[in-house]
């Protein structure tokens, strides 16, 4: 049994890549998906999954964050793509709660790299946050053209069912373990298993009992654990299903 955080940010740990892997793999996670965000972490990123392949992928993307300097990491992105190592455009997609760009500047950003994405037969990986009817919205503009998931999913029934009839998987968070999370669970049981991914966001939303500190990868185990629940499957066969969904989902990746 093992399992793949397919969306992590190992980067922006405070421990050494191979102490962060260790940990992780006494619990049974033995693949990462390390997140490009800018064009400062861009080459960061790719270097870690360079070093520690095949164990270790990575994505590069522009976050909505950083969507106004976009420019500055189109090229290094466009040019990188066809690295083994590098599965998937991320993350990318719209956020309107903090909106360190602009609505329009994250627009653009976003369907620029869903197109570049098409053009590179890649995967996306999605943030959105406050901005479900417009992630949509550009998502159905190219319906059929990609595929990816949303990436730490904790949206509405709504958009969950807008997504997967797009084609998209789901990817859960420590999230799905928090009190407060009653409606996210139901949209865990209500999401088919074999469109589900599991995932840290480290060093981001540490699952109880971890929550208030900086989430790694070795946490994941308990977010794996609550889906298990809420699936009524075993752990084997969560880490079996996840498996098959992770391969199928992005190509390149290559398995343990």
């Amino acid at each position: 049994m093992h399992f793949i955080d397919t969306h992590t940010h190992l980067g922006m740990l405070d421990s050494e890549v191979l102490e962060v892997m260790a940990r992780a793999e006494k619990e049974n996670i033995l693949q990462f998906v390390t997140i490009g965000t800018n064009h400062e972490d861009h080459p960061i990123v790719l270097a870690t999954a360079k070093k520690f392949y095949p164990k270790v992928f990575c994505t590069l993307g522009v976050h909505p964050h950083d969507a106004k300097d976009y420019h500055l990491a189109k090229d290094f992105l466009i040019k990188n793509l066809s690295h083994k190592e590098v599965i998937a455009v991320g993350e990318i997609g719209l956020d309107y709660y903090y909106k360190n760009s602009t609505v329009e500047e994250q627009k653009k950003a976003f369907i620029d790299q869903i197109e570049i994405s098409i053009s590179a037969n890649l995967p996306i990986e999605i943030h959105t946050r406050d901005a479900e009817d417009d992630t949509i919205e550009i998502l159905k503009q190219f319906k059929g053209h990609v595929k990816g998931l949303i990436h730490c999913f904790t949206g509405t029934q709504w958009l969950a069912d807008q997504a997967l009839d797009l084609g998209f998987n789901l990817s859960i968070s420590g999230v799905v373990t928090f009190k407060s999370a009653e409606a996210l669970r139901d949209v865990v049981q209500n999401t088919p298993l074999d469109r589900l991914h599991i995932e840290t966001d480290a060093p981001f939303l540490a699952p109880i009992p971890h929550r208030g500190k900086k989430n790694e990868p070795s946490f994941m185990i308990e977010t794996a654990k609550k889906v298990a629940e809420l699936k009524k499957v075993s752990l084997e066969d969560l880490a079996k299903q996840v498996q098959k969904n992770t391969e199928k989902l992005f190509p390149k990746l290559v398995g343990l």
